[in-house]
């Protein structure tokens, strides 16, 4: 992957080294890298309470994503940034590496939404800690993984998870971590179309199962997100390099429900499941990849045995 020297995101807080107690404002952590849902809480790995919404269709019209379960659904920019956008000043490398990153989903989901008639993309801010940070949504350790919290409209980060992914999930490569900074921007996006209140309301209606269900619904889609980003750099033609979606695949394959299940209890359970299957991941990465657009991320209107 070829990102030095590329511009840089000043929507970065870098808090390495600051310190933040945890257990305050936290429920049971569920430690699943990249995933999971809250009711304003961290979409990532902190707990799990959903949070979904509407893409907009080629048609330009929200709608089907859900079936008729939001009828009255619209478009709306829920978030607002409070506050100027924190300028950079990491100068080591993988501090680099995700500012720059970050960079590359602002300029992808900026043009896709003008294109989309979705008005000005409003970027997130990525928070870079380490051991454990204070949220918006509550207190988190890097145990729990990458996530983004929907109250703040920001993603969080530990980079110590490039190590995790080479060590624990044996996956190798910066394109890795691309992966997953795509995937928890692409929660973001989710945010900014969505339709959050009215699926809180469905949340308290529904079994556990269908419940962990459609947070599978969530992920996938992140992933397609995450796929769609990946299209565009690639069109560029100054940031790939042979292998790098090779190694994003390896990595949306490493963390699938079923694999960890396995590696960690010897089983799987999939009623449990809450991100989705290593092949599912997988599938969905590469439809976003193969769309390049909105088209296609309708997770939520395909048959759950489908996806």
């Amino acid at each position: 992957m070829e990102w030095k020297d590329k511009p840089r995101s000043t929507n970065v807080e870098d808090r390495r080294g600051q310190s933040s107690s945890g257990g305050s404002g936290m429920p049971g952590p569920i430690n699943i890298p990249i995933g999971g849902g809250s009711s304003r809480g961290g979409i990532g790995g902190i707990s799990l309470i959903l949070l979904v919404v509407f893409f907009w269709l080629r048609s330009g019209l929200l709608g089907g994503l859900l079936g008729n379960i939001f009828p009255d659904a619209n478009p709306t920019n829920p978030y607002q940034q409070d506050s100027a956008p924190q300028v950079n000043t990491s100068t080591d490398d993988m501090g680099e590496f995700a500012a720059v990153n970050l960079r590359f989903t602002e300029d992808v989901w900026g043009s896709l939404f003008r294109e989309n008639n979705l008005g000005s993309y409003q970027p997130p801010t990525m928070v870079l800690f380490s051991d454990y940070v204070q949220s918006a949504c509550g207190t988190a350790s890097s145990a729990m993984g990458p996530f983004y919290c929907p109250a703040d409209g920001k993603v969080y980060i530990d980079l110590s998870f490039y190590n995790d992914l080479q060590t624990k999930f044996g996956v190798e490569g910066h394109y890795a971590m691309s992966y997953v900074i795509f995937h928890e921007v692409g929660h973001h996006v989710q945010n900014l179309l969505g339709v959050t209140d009215k699926m809180e309301e469905y949340r308290r209606t529904v079994s556990e199962t269908e419940y962990n269900r459609l947070s599978v619904r969530l992920e996938l889609q992140a992933d397609f997100l995450a796929g769609v980003v990946t299209r565009h750099l690639q069109e560029r033609g100054d940031v790939l390099s042979p292998g790098d979606i090779e190694t994003a695949v390896e990595a949306a394959s490493a963390i699938g429900d079923d694999r960890i299940q396995k590696q960690s209890q010897g089983y799987v359970v999939p009623d449990s499941f809450t991100h989705g299957t290593s092949e599912q991941r997988v599938r969905w990465f590469m439809n976003g990849y193969n769309s390049g657009n909105f088209d296609g991320a309708n997770t939520f209107n395909i048959p759950y045995d489908e996806l």
